[in-house]
């Protein structure tokens, strides 16, 4: 195929994949930006078959000795088929409360995948990887890329079991863990000062393994970025979950960029500065939202102690409960009702009985909102999903800061498995691991109701204040169950 076409369709990718991520941030286009993003991705997979490159590079179906047939269409074409039969079933398998540790296995992947790029690359017969003027971009990216790309895999197979429950969300800390990290990080660094040099420093091959010099390198820097990714992320607790899927995801684009650049593939660079970038902003929003910074997040170990908190052990006071008919008159009575969801309302799968609630609600005269703070949940926009899935208004939905100034005026709250993001301990207790964090402030509400299933701590293992406040009622149990019997109430009249 023409140069000039294959150009032009990666122009148009890379189009479709800005006016995508563009239409992503809002509710009402994200599925249509979805679309247009993944339809950019086809015309740059087709593109890159259509390389002339590509073509003379690969065999035309000829067996080997062995008897393994040599064309890379096929075989390009059997993993494109059994990747869109995995991501097919995955898809309608997968449940909501699965979403986030989904999302978390998609970055891995995209780690992965440029980490396997780049070390094609390096083992690529006829390679030849002395730094010159001529290949100093192409072999600073390669090393990056497995850099990177191994970090992201591992990291986000750690964080995916600490959002599953394979491993347990709290922080893992030991003794003298940041200068484990900091020795690391210096052998990663030194293994690109010598992984640049190995050809005049190193010449020949490795004494203990018969292996090139520069090969040695290589694998050596795999094996330790891969080792970096869990001791980045294994101190850091189930809270912090949110933030950090995001900044994999921002790393799994930049890792992609690099790919391109050592492949030399245009399209590929654009996407993967696409993600990155967006990542980091995501991440720095949030950051933002918590009042900690991305370094804090890194290393701080959040939620690795228990708090020490103002209160102590005989100040405790039992959170008072309601039953779900007296909760009922208070909602029957009420003009103004806000929605606090949280992770628990994921779990419970308790999106479209909210809706039905609060449908019942508005008929019955009630003005309603939904307050979503930027970490719910377990992944960026997590409550956002649940809530459009259930065709909740997108006026409805509304930040914490367009939420807070209103909140006096409700009559009632209704927090729907939320913890520290309604916890008044981020402005009341310094001693809180969450001091400082930007809360939704339910406790201002003239009457709260918290939908819980037991009496236990938040993912993040910290005591919640609002809890034990004068205007705060428990309604213990599965909030679907609960949403659905205030519903049912209702329907009585």
């Amino acid at each position: 195929m023409n140069q000039t076409i294959i150009d032009l369709a990666y122009i148009v990718a890379s189009v479709l994949f800005i006016f995508g991520i563009k239409r992503l941030g809002k509710t009402e286009t994200a599925r249509s930006g979805n679309l247009l993003s993944s339809l950019g991705m086809l015309i740059a997979v087709i593109a890159v078959f259509c390389e002339e490159g590509t073509m003379a590079s690969w065999h035309t179906g000829a067996a080997d000795d062995s008897g393994w047939i040599q064309n890379g269409y096929l075989w390009c074409g059997l993993a494109i088929a059994v990747g869109a039969i995995i991501g097919a079933v995955w898809s309608k398998v997968v449940k909501m409360t699965g979403m986030p540790e989904l999302v978390a296995l998609f970055n891995g992947f995209g780690g992965l995948s440029s980490l396997l790029v780049a070390t094609a690359e390096f083992f690529k017969e006829g390679s030849n990887h002395t730094l010159s003027a001529d290949n100093a971009v192409s072999e600073v990216s390669l090393y990056l890329a497995i850099l990177i790309g191994a970090i992201t895999f591992t990291g986000s197979v750690l964080a995916w079991g600490k959002l599953s429950g394979k491993i347990s969300g709290r922080p893992v800390l030991f003794k003298g863990q940041q200068f484990v990290n900091a020795l690391i990080l210096l052998a990663v660094v030194a293994g690109f000062v010598c992984y640049l040099a190995a050809p005049w420093i190193l010449p020949g091959t490795c004494a203990w393994t018969g292996l090139p010099s520069q090969t040695v390198i290589i694998l050596a820097a795999i094996f330790v970025s891969l080792l970096m990714g869990v001791t980045v992320v294994l101190p850091i607790g189930g809270g912090d979950m949110p933030v950090v899927i995001s900044l994999l995801n921002s790393l799994s684009g930049l890792a992609a960029a690099l790919a391109g650049f050592v492949i030399n593939n245009n399209v590929l660079v654009v996407a993967g500065c696409l993600v990155g970038a967006s990542g980091v902003i995501l991440t720095v929003i949030m950051c933002k939202a918590m009042n900690r910074s991305i370094g804090n997040l890194l290393f701080s170990g959040f939620g690795a102690a228990e708090t020490s908190g103002s209160k102590k052990a005989g100040d405790y006071v039992e959170p008072k409960a309601v039953s779900v008919e007296d909760a009922y008159l208070v909602l029957e009575a009420a003009r103004s009702v806000v929605f606090i969801p949280g992770y628990g309302m994921a779990v419970a799968q308790a999106q479209h009985v909210v809706k039905e609630l609060a449908a019942k609600l508005e008929a019955n005269g009630a003005e309603v909102n939904f307050a979503i703070h930027p970490v719910a949940g377990r992944m960026p926009g997590h409550m956002n999903v649940l809530l459009a899935e259930a065709d909740v208004p997108y006026e409805q939905l509304k930040t914490m800061d367009e939420m807070n100034p209103f909140m006096p005026m409700q009559d009632v709250a209704i927090v729907i498995g939320a913890n520290d993001v309604v916890n008044p301990a981020a402005a009341n207790d310094k001693s809180s691991p969450i001091y400082g964090m930007p809360i939704i402030k339910a406790e201002e509400a003239r009457t709260v109701f918290v939908l819980k299933r037991g009496k236990g701590k938040g993912f993040s293992g910290i005591e919640n204040e609002l809890f034990t406040k004068e205007n705060t009622r428990m309604i213990y149990g599965d909030a679907k169950a609960t949403i659905s019997a205030l519903s049912n109430e209702f329907g009585k009249e």
